[in-house]
């Protein structure tokens, strides 16, 4: 926004692009909106905004640009985060050679040119600035909700007069609806959404249908991102389309409807977890993404501790007993689990799995997935597995009653065990087990080990530098330290208080982050433990009998990789609320 509005008046009157008799109605226009007269003349197209920014151009001595139409390459936009071009108003369009071209709506913002010399002197390059209007600002600003120019090209090819404004095919006929949703802008448009969440690392692809439009949102390192957003006429084929792939049913829009997908994308086996829900607006689709074709990764590799990983491996080599996961939805448990049964694939076992559904496949595993409609259930499941003859039983996830029971039945008659269990922390799954009808004298027999597990984001390694804590968090932080057994604290000086964060760049979308890390708290269950669960599993009194062992708490853990430069300060607040 120019700051002399008076003279910008007198411009606009003497270039007879503004009569003059306005100029008294705007100002009293402006001391009742309180909004400044140039905004006014944009809202009532008083001026054309080109026009407009060729006389600001003029009177800021800064050449003008109109971004209108301009194809900006997604590198050359992305040198500027999205965040950062949001805040302060401005897009790079151009760079060429070592001189970046950089817009803004208003070059008297002394803040955004700051951010951009700071932006570009990382990257060692020239700033040339220029001033855009608002409708070049938006139209270049789209650039970063869009997946380059295979979206508009999939968009030019769908007709939107065979739809309404609801998003609904115009003509219901079947083989209308067939034709629509196996078109080829239709089917490109799904695999591009694909392909990019894909390529993006996503765990999640979200397509969400609102009043005007539609959102396409992917997961990425546990947090979800707009990356596309699409206009609402299509979103009725985008999520038939996906209905079609799934082999669920078109017709039936009023309930949910769960489905999988497996597509061969560039070589690789992916599955995808379809999840359909009736909203006001339209059905929203979420996709899991699972590839099949990854190697199940190691406890090394997700990140375990080395005192963790021996815990581990001792419990699951007993010859029988229940190890149990914990943690919420979307912290890696199944992973984990998946980690452990790779470890207990031998030749010499039989190994059977109940889930819901099946994530990944592995040779030489039996997997069997639930099917709530016809009755087989978890419950069910585990009765018919254990006539099997199986060696390990991988069970997804402890539910009711009646599903504790059979596995502690199961733990006890020779059978390792393997479950996951919805707890916000390893001590609490105890308690949670006997709520949920296991006899304490029983449950103490068969828990070997108990593992909570949140993930945090691992610093991006392109873009890494040291981080400044406030004294208040250093002294909170100090506090967890000082309860940390040594064993876990070998090679870290923790009286630097040396951490790191990412600053954002290219390789990880100006976000720091880049991967993820397991962090975990393990309990092993040793006699001590058994007689305190004999009793009752009092809750204190598990927790100061941990204080005796080699525990550290999910915080503690966090904290523990922070110092290692796994991980930021920040991530550790966010995961473990220290």
């Amino acid at each position: 926004m120019y700051q002399d509005q008076d003279q910008l008046l007198k411009t606009l009157v003497s270039r007879n692009l503004l009569a003059e008799e306005k100029v008294k109605e705007l100002q009293l226009k402006s001391q009742t909106a309180k909004k400044p007269p140039e905004t006014i003349i944009l809202e009532e197209k008083l001026v054309d905004e080109n026009k407009l920014n060729t006389v600001k151009a003029e009177l800021l001595n800064i050449p003008p640009a109109n971004l209108k139409g301009l194809k900006i390459p997604r590198k050359v936009l992305g040198l500027i985060p999205r965040e950062v071009a949001e805040n302060y108003q401005m897009v790079a369009f151009k760079k060429d050679g070592e001189e970046l071209q950089v817009g803004l709506l208003n070059p008297q913002n002394f803040k955004a040119i700051e951010a951009v010399e700071f932006l570009a002197q990382k990257a060692n390059l020239k700033v040339r600035y220029f001033i855009i209007s608002p409708g070049s600002f938006h139209e270049a600003f789209r650039g970063y909700s869009i997946l380059g120019e295979e979206v508009e090209e999939a968009l030019a090819g769908i007709s939107t007069d065979i739809f309404t404004d609801r998003g609904v095919i115009g003509q219901a006929e079947a083989d209308k609806m067939e034709q629509v949703i196996k078109s080829a802008p239709v089917s490109k448009m799904v695999l591009v959404i694909i392909r990019h969440a894909i390529d993006g690392r996503a765990s999640d692809v979200h397509i969400e249908p609102s009043m005007k439009d539609t959102r396409v949102r992917y997961r990425i390192d546990g947090i979800l991102r707009t990356s596309l957003v699409l206009p609402k006429y299509i979103h009725s084929a985008i999520v038939a389309r996906i209905k079609v792939l799934a082999n669920l049913k078109l017709d039936e829009t009023r309930k949910p409807q769960d489905g999988r997908i497996r597509l061969n994308i560039e070589g690789r086996e992916i599955d995808f977890r379809v999840s359909t829900l009736p909203l006001f607006e339209g059905e929203k689709v979420v996709l899991r993404v699972l590839d099949s074709s990854a190697n199940i990764p190691s406890l090394e590799d997700l990140g375990f501790n080395a005192i963790h990983i021996k815990m581990i491996k001792e419990a699951i080599t007993r010859p029988h007993g229940l190890s149990l996961l914990t943690g919420p939805t979307g912290s890696g448990k199944t992973t984990t689990l998946y980690t452990i049964l790779t470890m207990l694939n031998q030749e010499g076992s039989n190994i059977i799995t109940l889930e819901d559904p099946i994530e990944y496949y592995i040779n030489g595993v039996n997997q069997s997935q639930i099917n709530q409609e016809i009755g087989y259930t978890f419950a069910s499941g585990l009765r018919a597995i254990l006539r099997q003859d199986p060696n390990v039983v991988m069970l997804g996830e402890i539910r009711d009653e009646e599903t504790t029971e059979l596995v502690v039945h199961a733990s006890l008659t020779g059978h390792v065990v393997l479950s996951t269990l919805h707890t916000n922390s390893a001590v609490g799954a105890i308690p949670r087990l006997i709520d949920l009808g296991a006899e304490p004298f029983l449950l103490s027999s068969v828990l070997n080990i108990v593992i909570a597990q949140r993930l945090a984001r691992k610093i991006c390694p392109d873009c890494k530098k040291e981080a400044v804590i406030p004294p208040a968090l250093i002294k909170r932080i100090k506090d967890q330290v000082a309860t940390i057994p040594a064993a876990y604290l070998e090679g870290i000086d923790v009286n630097k208080m040396q951490f790191y964060q990412g600053q954002g760049c290219s390789r990880c979308g100006n976000l720091g982050y880049q991967g993820r890390v397991a962090v975990a708290e393990v309990i092993n269950i040793d006699q001590s433990l058994r007689e305190i669960i004999v009793e009752g599993a009092n809750q204190r009194a598990i927790e100061e009998q941990l204080k005796k062992q080699d525990f550290i708490t999910l915080a503690q853990d966090t904290l523990v990789k922070a110092f290692q430069g796994l991980t930021t300060v920040d991530e550790v607040i966010r995961v473990s609320q220290i």
